[in-house]
């Protein structure tokens, strides 16, 4: 297992984060799995032999009942040997005006209910897991510093932000001398590349660690979706979990026969998705990708695409199938700016320069 800076901070996390939306099984989120106590501390303990130091949740799964699963599991000193991620933005349990969003209200409270679900005292990385269009950024920023100041969360993320979101973001908190976000948990695959146009280059240029949310884009590159044949059972989107949405299916097909002709080619066991998810560690400002699994045998095979390197014909190969067109202005700049181009603006247009 490797372990990567987050960001511009010292925090070293693995390449792999262990994703707990599994872990409850109520409401909605029961779509994604219904991981119980005893399966919650085997797959712990799973990540930790593994190597893995880094578990992800958020206030919001199963309405809390993740965060509480999870607090009973860190005993017998797996709470220290994890960096603890949780999330704030959406309603948990009270529906009120104010319980949502990222108001100093509900930032405060809610950190204070998580801190209690988890049976800990402090919150390693604290994810806005959402943007929050009516808030000051200057009010969200402050909240979140008081938190830090009282150690009760020690680095800010954010999550599901766009590039201008979290440029602001970075800037407020640099003027008014505030908590800088050090990470952005995002989603990004081979079949989503949307990210590569504004937030990977923000990740190079501003020191902001990359974490990616649902690697395997809920499953869909795993190898077992196949154009022409019956969708396979017990699956999310069997269960009619959409998200991520797929804007294009035969694109994503044309990504999945590649992804499985490289793993017969390899003729070692690897598969399809310890492809994908190795394809994603190689990319700009990338640190960690939060896997989750249903069963043991699903985590078991991605805990492997940690040690997997693509040879350059691989990457090639699924460079060809899944890369995005430049949009402008980045196919002007391509054209008549290629002579000046910092690594940030390389991130994206450096694969194009031929």
């Amino acid at each position: 297992m490797d372990y990567r800076l987050l960001g511009r901070s010292g925090l070293k996390i693995s390449t792999l984060t262990l994703g707990t939306m599994t872990f409850g099984g109520q409401g909605a989120f029961a779509k994604t799995g219904d991981t119980d106590m005893a399966g919650a501390q085997r797959q712990i303990d799973m990540c930790i032999e593994a190597g893995v130091n880094s578990i992800d949740t958020a206030d919001i799964y199963s309405a809390g009942m993740s965060e509480e699963i999870i607090g009973e599991a860190l005993t017998d000193g797996r709470r220290e040997k994890l960096i603890l991620g949780t999330k704030v933005r959406f309603p948990t349990g009270t529906k009120g005006p104010n319980e949502r969003g990222l108001s100093r209200h509900h930032i405060v409270r809610a950190c204070e209910d998580s801190l209690r679900r988890l049976q800990t005292d402090h919150i390693d990385i604290y994810w806005c897991h959402e943007w929050d269009g009516l808030t000051p950024v200057e009010e969200m920023l402050s909240a979140f510093d008081m938190l830090t100041r009282s150690g009760k969360i020690g680095y800010l993320g954010v999550s599901n932000f766009s590039g201008w979101h979290v440029m602001k973001m970075i800037a407020t908190a640099e003027r008014e001398g505030l908590i800088r976000p050090i990470a952005q948990q995002i989603h990004y695959t081979l079949q989503a590349r949307e990210a590569e146009y504004e937030l990977l280059p923000i990740g190079v240029d501003q020191g902001v660690g990359t974490v990616i949310w649902s690697p395997m884009a809920g499953g869909l590159l795993s190898g077992k979706y196949r154009r022409g044949k019956p969708e396979p059972e017990g699956t999310r989107k069997a269960a009619q979990w959409n998200e991520p949405p797929v804007r294009d299916v035969e694109a994503l097909y044309d990504i999945v026969e590649v992804l499985v002709s490289l793993a017969e080619a390899r003729d070692d066991g690897t598969t399809p998705a310890q492809l994908a998810l190795a394809w994603l560690l190689a990319r700009p400002s990338v640190t960690s990708l939060v896997i989750g699994a249903r069963t043991d045998a699903q985590l078991t095979d991605n805990l492997k695409a940690a040690e997997l390197v693509l040879s350059d014909e691989e990457f090639a190969k699924l460079e060809q199938v899944s890369r995005p067109p430049l949009l402008y202005p980045y196919w002007h700049q391509l054209d008549s700016a290629s002579d000046r181009l910092s690594p940030a603006d390389l991130a994206l247009i450096g694969p194009h320069k031929g």
